[in-house]
């Protein structure tokens, strides 16, 4: 997968106060993603675009779109992209 394809895929960041503690709670990053997209492309998108492995990955359809929970490996993980993109 190219990036072109990724962030077709993985459309930014999704930051409220609840998905904000998700991060240090549960090393989760809230994503919204395209509608159709499947949990396995998400997993390869963040793979190409962040360079980080997810672990888990739970979708949610929402009137704000589809969310995708990507849980990383440790809360330092997780912190580090928060930061690379700009959450914290």
């Amino acid at each position: 997968m190219n990036t072109t394809q990724a962030t077709k895929i993985v459309l930014r960041p999704y930051v409220t106060e609840k998905t904000f503690s998700l991060i240090e709670k549960d090393q989760r990053i809230c994503f919204i993603v395209d509608r159709d997209a499947s949990k396995a492309s998400i997993k390869e998108a963040i793979k190409t675009l962040y360079e980080e492995n997810a672990i888990d990955i739970n979708t949610a359809r929402t009137i704000s779109g589809k969310k995708a929970f990507v849980k990383f490996e440790t809360v330092e993980k997780a912190r580090d992209l928060a930061t690379k993109i700009g959450m914290l």
